[in-house]
């Protein structure tokens, strides 16, 4: 009986000179910069939305924070170096939906597990995907595109910036609920894609608004609808998808997540200073200028949103037999 006091008793004083470095540390936090990981090239939506978050987060926490551009592999580089990552709160990842948590269904041998080498910090915005044609698809409307793409079976190409993207499964989506057949050809980023659209070497994409606003307001592209579930602010002439086809739903998301294992002070801390940034009136005016839609959660809530989102894509690409 002895010897099982003092193994609890040891167990215990183990667990508290275990823990007690890091509850001193997140009451301390942050006391130095703190890396945030960006997983796509500078430029983009992606690389705006990191910047323009943690320049206000550097105010608000009293600690640089610096966006650090690791691109390649499909964000799985980036991703991770933080999932090996000290779960110290001073390494954190921009995680989105489609890089962060689809590419490891489709891609071989990804070396982490999203769901739990990764800690839910804070939302930052969701970004509804449009669809875009070439004007000479001769569509303007939903409706209208479908009725082309069902009379012309398999010789309509939609470009994605990769397999297994956001707007590779919002093609996926659309053949199934539509009923027709469409061609996926995918690129190795957003400017070849864009450049090909542009010329009508592919017909049609989804994409995020800034990336095709220029160009369907200069004419050379028309946007026929936005994959949200009610009109965007920034196009509210530009009708939701779902009105025509019902069940579609097509929002890219931005998220900040943590290593596994990083203490509930310093993520609770950065979840709070986060909504404080994207409630900024200044920050919504900006972000929405570009259709992004600044959204809090709680830790809690990002990590049953991500599960949903999830569960609901990985449906559709084992339906569509998508591969990597």
């Amino acid at each position: 009986m002895r010897i099982v006091r003092l193994f609890v008793a040891v167990v215990g004083v183990t667990s508290v000179l275990t823990v007690a470095p890091l509850l001193a540390a997140a009451q301390n936090y942050p006391t130095k910069p703190i890396r945030l990981i960006v997983p796509y090239p500078p430029g983009g939506p992606t690389d705006f939305v990191g910047r323009g978050v943690s320049a206000r987060l550097t105010e608000l926490l009293g600690q640089q924070m610096v966006v650090d551009n690791r691109p390649g592999a499909g964000t799985v580089i980036g991703s991770e170096l933080i999932a090996r990552a000290a779960p110290d709160g001073y390494n954190l990842l921009f995680g989105t939906g489609g890089g962060t948590f689809l590419a490891p269904l489709i891609l071989p041998k990804v070396p982490y597990d999203p769901q739990k080498d990764f800690a839910p910090v804070a939302m930052m915005v969701m970004s509804p995907q449009v669809l875009v044609v070439h004007p000479s698809v001769g569509a303007n409307s939903i409706k209208e595109l479908i009725a082309v793409a069902k009379a012309k079976p398999g010789q309509l190409n939609f470009s994605s910036v990769g397999t297994g993207t956001s707007p590779h499964l919002g093609g996926e989506l659309f053949k199934s609920l539509a009923g027709v057949d469409m061609v996926h050809v995918p690129y190795k980023g957003t400017a070849p894609a864009m450049t090909d659209l542009i010329a009508g070497r592919v017909q049609l994409a989804w994409s995020s608004i800034p990336t095709v606003l220029t160009h369907v307001q200069a004419g050379r592209l028309k946007m026929l609808g936005i994959g949200g579930t009610r009109r965007s602010p920034a196009l509210p002439d530009i009708p939701v998808i779902a009105d025509t086809l019902p069940g579609f739903e097509l929002v890219t998301w931005y998220a900040i997540f943590a290593p596994t294992g990083t203490p509930a002070a310093i993520i609770n801390r950065l979840n709070v200073e986060t909504a404080k940034v994207l409630r900024d009136a200044d920050i919504v005016k900006r972000f929405g200028e570009q259709g992004l839609e600044p959204t809090v959660m709680t830790p809690a809530e990002l990590k049953r949103y991500t599960e949903t989102d999830v569960g609901r894509w990985t449906r559709l690409i084992k339906a569509a037999n998508i591969k990597g």
